[in-house]
């Protein structure tokens, strides 16, 4: 099309030219150079006309181009808008619905305190005058007994965090009984003693309340964390307190994925028949349990998946130092070959059994235990055991009817 154009711009100027030589009598070379000149004119005035309007066309294209995709974007984000207001919808239902069960059965494991609390009115009653305890031992009753009376049972909360993240996962509750003074009494100073005289029941019971009320504010929060409570070996042993107690964890076994019983090790290889079978029967409900103060990873592990403990809790330390040492002890399992330090975690892990080295207060012992991969921390390096705030403790105290009754006739 472009030589078309050309040859009627060069008859142009070749008309131009002759008419300059024969009308206006000028120079042949002069009029031939202004016909040439007319054509290269008139050629490039096409070409720019020509060029302009390719350009205008390809931007047109680019602007509906851009048009579209603007279009299709939008289309992507009202469908992506309406899949995440629909998803949004669901997860708020499902955590309402999930939030809504747990504090049902929150109310109902209160209730189910209430009514086991008669249960222990006779045992406190006789607590003391069955039980032959020396003057040091009695005076330390007296504190527990007047602190139980009065409401100064506190509990502390201990983090335990994942590695090497370091996320709080659980906390561990401790009981604290104080004086009037405010100075604590610790479990060293009264468990063997309260032990002795039937009070761990009524010290286990108020724990338990707590820590139903702190599981419940966790909830309200969405936190999906677990709190390991420490239950006596004697209260899994109450031919009083377990069966009703086990009647109500039937009705609300969605609880065993908030609360983690905890047993020291001694207790469990030494559990008489009542504490196994009542072990077996919450395990059977879904609960778990864990193993405190283990000194050894040496462990049945078989059997401590049967029995339901979830968790095994070894000093760090210690288990620093028996996973470091290629002689060192090793879980007991079907695996027929030398285990390696760094491979016991994982073998805890395919019984279902979770390693937490526990009194952690160096950095360099964190630092050490990273390359065993143990999946879970507790010490001071990773926080305190501290009291639940003052708000918060008043808030979960236990009602006064129900201090009443567990500490009636003492």
């Amino acid at each position: 099309m472009i030589a078309v154009f050309f040859l009627v711009y060069a008859a142009i100027g070749l008309g131009g030219g002759y008419a300059l030589w024969s009308q206006l009598s000028i120079d042949p070379i002069i009029a031939a150079c202004a016909g040439t000149v007319t054509t290269v004119f008139l050629l490039q005035i096409h070409l720019m006309l020509t060029r302009g309007k390719a350009e205008q066309e390809k931007l047109e294209a680019r602007v509906d181009a851009v048009e579209t995709a603007q279009k299709e974007t939008a289309s992507r984000a009202d469908v992506l808008e309406a899949r995440a207001d629909a998803l949004e919808s669901t997860v708020n239902h499902e955590l309402t619905e999930r939030r809504d069960a747990l504090v049902s059965e929150m109310r109902q494991l209160e209730d189910l305190i209430g009514k086991l609390t008669s249960k222990f009115d006779t045992r406190l009653t006789q607590a003391g005058s069955t039980q032959a305890v020396g003057p040091e031992d009695d005076a330390i009753l007296r504190a527990v007994k007047t602190a139980l009376y009065e409401n100064r049972v506190d509990l502390h909360l201990q983090p335990i965090v994942s590695l090497p993240q370091r996320r709080v996962s659980f906390y561990e509750g401790f009981t604290r009984l104080r004086r009037e003074d405010g100075s604590l009494i610790m479990p060293a100073d009264f468990l063997d003693a309260a032990r002795r005289a039937g009070l761990m029941g009524v010290i286990d019971n108020l724990m338990l309340y707590r820590s139903v009320e702190i599981v419940r504010r966790l909830t309200k929060r969405d936190r999906r964390v677990g709190v390991f409570c420490n239950v006596s070996a004697s209260s899994l042993s109450d031919s009083q307190f377990f069966p009703v107690f086990l009647e109500h964890m039937k009705l609300n076994r969605d609880l065993a994925g908030a609360l983690i019983f905890e047993l020291q090790e001694e207790k469990f290889f030494n559990a008489p028949p009542q504490m196994r079978a009542a072990m077996r029967e919450l395990s059977q409900l879904g609960f778990r349990f864990s193993l405190d103060h283990a000194t050894s990873v040496n462990l049945d592990l078989p059997r401590l998946q049967e029995a339901g403990i979830r968790f095994v809790k070894v000093k760090g330390d210690d288990l620093i130092h028996q996973l470091s040492d290629p002689a060192g002890p090793r879980p007991q399992s079907h695996i027929n070959r030398a285990i390696q330090g760094e491979e016991v975690s994982t073998v805890f892990s395919r019984y279902g059994v979770t390693l937490i080295a526990e009194k952690m207060e160096e950095e360099v012992s964190v630092v050490e235990i990273l390359e065993y991969a143990v999946p879970y921390g507790q010490g001071h390096v990773f926080g305190a055991a501290r009291p639940i705030k003052s708000s918060l403790m008043e808030e979960t105290a236990p009602p006064p009817a129900l201090v009443r009754r567990l500490t009636a006739g003492r």
